[in-house]
């Protein structure tokens, strides 16, 4: 296996049974710390509303609270849903952050709602078609992050700014839009497997280098669930499996306690269709995720690896991206 490519982490703030609000973000650094000490490129968070059971809701706070609480990991959105906001808000924001925190703040940019068509209204109010001039709002961005003495309208902080922005997706149609802007992209592999690998062939045969980036630059992400024994690492991962069945289900919960395995807690149908959904994840002790992972990069090429891990314990996350990481660095 390649040992030489950057491994990032995702963290969704899942908000566990028997856990406050105020435990889960403070979890959420304990993390952050770790990752870092172990050689973690990037953190990243996802923007979710209406979403009882998630806190990244606010984002660039969460943003802020991680950067402020780490020395030198890279820390960003995975990502802001641009057309929940105006673009000089969000350059004002990560500007706000870039000035904080220099040369280690990261933009990913989606256009979904990241949340339900209800709060989307609430969220966008009369403009539901905003998702449709994505593009446009991104280039509207990249000109408030721009030096331009002579608009009307400017990026305070924001402007001259020099933050890494990113096209996240889970379909083709952002490995297009990805290419033609020239920027790094990110796949959502983790809960939609089924365009990756015709994703990233697209993003590349169509890359178009631009002033951000010469050549192209591919992150899927993946789960990843590592324990010192396969057994530890599937009765870990039942919360795991829980959490997309109740996605399945429309019974959206905490994040559940594990248990002894999930004989009984879903039908054959229902394990299908989990199993399907979170195709690319790798569950096991580190000789067996480090199988799977020459594997995977043997069939995809990438330039970097972002996990996401929804493992309950906190204590049992932290042993688990100390495992990858080792695992990501040969040893």
């Amino acid at each position: 296996m390649n040992n030489n490519i950057p491994y990032s982490f995702l963290d969704l703030a899942i908000i566990g049974e028997e856990t406050t609000t105020t435990e889960t973000l403070q979890n959420v650094l304990k993390v952050a710390r770790h990752i870092e000490e172990v050689g973690f490129n990037r953190l990243w968070l996802a923007e979710h509303h209406n979403m009882p059971h998630i806190a990244s809701s606010a984002t660039s706070v969460l943003i802020g609270y991680l950067a402020g609480g780490t020395s030198t990991l890279r820390v960003g959105s995975g990502g802001v849903m641009l057309p929940n906001h105006p673009s000089l808000v969000i350059a004002e924001q990560f500007g706000t952050l870039e000035a904080l925190y220099p040369g280690r703040i990261d933009l990913g940019l989606g256009r979904a709602p990241g949340t339900d068509q209800a709060t989307a209204l609430a969220l966008r109010r009369n403009d539901m078609h905003a998702a449709n001039y994505f593009p446009q709002q991104i280039e509207e961005l990249k000109r408030f992050f721009k030096v331009n003495e002579g608009a009307k309208v400017r990026a305070f902080p924001g402007e001259g700014c020099e933050i890494p922005m990113w096209i996240l997706g889970s379909s083709t149609d952002s490995a297009y839009l990805a290419a033609e802007l020239g920027l790094p992209y990110a796949f959502a592999s983790h809960f939609a497997p089924d365009h990756l690998l015709q994703a990233a062939n697209i993003y590349r045969k169509n890359f178009v280098p631009s002033a951000q980036l010469d050549k192209p630059y591919f992150m899927p992400c993946v789960n990843a669930i590592v324990a010192d024994t396969n057994e530890k690492a599937e009765q870990l991962a039942t919360s795991f499996y829980k959490m997309f069945l109740g996605i399945i289900r429309n019974d959206r919960k905490p994040l559940q306690k594990p248990c002894e395995s999930m004989d009984g807690n879903w039908t054959d149908y229902e394990e299908f269709i989990v199993k399907q959904k979170t195709f690319f994840s790798f569950i096991g002790d580190k000789e067996k995720v480090k199988s799977g992972l020459t594997d995977f990069f043997n069939t995809i090429e990438v330039e970097e690896i972002m996990i996401t891990t929804p493992i309950y314990k906190t204590e049992d996350r932290l042993r688990s991206v100390e495992l990858f990481a080792e695992i990501m660095k040969g040893k």
